[in-house]
């Protein structure tokens, strides 16, 4: 468990796994689903995951360049993985929120 956690901790590596399971996608539309992430956190943290083995970045020759992000196999089976743990959280959104004064969110 705790490589699986190196590989997707911290606030937006989750997030990211969701969104690029939804098939290649630039960095700005990344960042227009991911609300509240810097540009700099964004492409930090895409490289880290690309490190990792579990993002793909395909840079293709045109003018202007174009550059799009998507799982690997080892990425989509990670997300396989992380499935339950979004179930988990939209079953108990509401009681985390009321206990840790998050209401609303």
């Amino acid at each position: 468990m705790s490589v699986a956690i190196d590989v997707v901790g911290g606030k937006w590596k989750m997030h990211l796994m969701w969104v690029l399971a939804e098939g290649p996608v630039r960095f700005g539309q990344i960042r227009r689903k991911l609300d509240g992430v810097s540009e700099k956190v964004l492409a930090e943290n895409l490289r880290q995951l690309e490190a990792s083995g579990v993002v793909h970045r395909e840079l293709y020759a045109e003018v202007p360049p174009r550059v799009e992000y998507s799982l690997t196999p080892l990425g989509e089976s990670l997300n396989e993985a992380l499935a339950p743990l979004e179930v988990w959280g939209d079953v108990h959104r509401d009681a985390v929120a009321s206990r840790s004064g998050m209401a609303g969110s």
